[in-house]
């Protein structure tokens, strides 16, 4: 297993080994000792599975209270994957990283508590998979508009017909309306 920083050197990169024949393949997505000589010592309460279809783009979502780290991975299809650092004491803060992850790279991405994470489907369809680090709390999820300038994700072309949202992605707010929250919280 290869596990590489982003730009942001706490958002890490793994490639996982492949070991495959004419019967398939066979790779270990999580060994807890192989993540924390890596840096990441995280304990796993909860795996969560999304199918979504092109276009389809989820976030920037994080959490006010019980943030999650989140170690995600596409089973399959492939998206456009992001963190962006909310932790306002971080050297990084208010930047983004995009890695693509897809079924023929088997590419994840470790994303810490103290990030905003989305994702932008470019195939047909995918399957998301992500192991968290804390229950999920709806109460406690926000949500920052996928296009804010101040972040300037540089999202792939999406054509004309623009990403499909949910209601709540829709309407969410850009990073200078929730930055005062952050200091409290990160």
């Amino acid at each position: 297993m290869k596990i590489t920083q982003t730009k942001i050197p706490d958002v890490k990169l793994i490639e996982p080994k492949l070991f495959g024949d004419e019967r398939g393949f066979f790779m270990e997505t999580w060994n807890e000792k192989a993540f924390r000589d890596a840096g990441i010592d995280a304990t796993f309460v909860q795996d969560n599975h999304s199918r979504s279809v092109k276009n389809t783009l989820r976030g920037l979502h994080y959490q006010i209270r019980q943030p999650q780290g989140k170690l995600v991975r596409v089973t399959r299809g492939k998206v456009f994957d992001v963190a962006v650092d909310l932790r306002t004491n971080s050297p990084t803060f208010g930047q983004w990283v995009g890695e693509y992850l897809s079924e023929e790279n088997n590419r994840m991405l470790w994303v810490p508590p103290g990030f905003a994470h989305g994702f932008l489907v470019t195939s047909e369809t995918a399957d998301f998979q992500y192991k968290c680090t804390d229950f999920y709390a709806p109460e406690y999820e926000r949500s920052i508009i996928w296009n804010d300038p101040e972040i300037a994700i540089d999202w792939p072309v999406l054509g004309d017909v623009g990403p499909i949202l949910s209601d709540k992605d829709g309407k969410a707010f850009k990073f200078e309306s929730v930055s005062d929250e952050l200091v409290k919280l990160y």
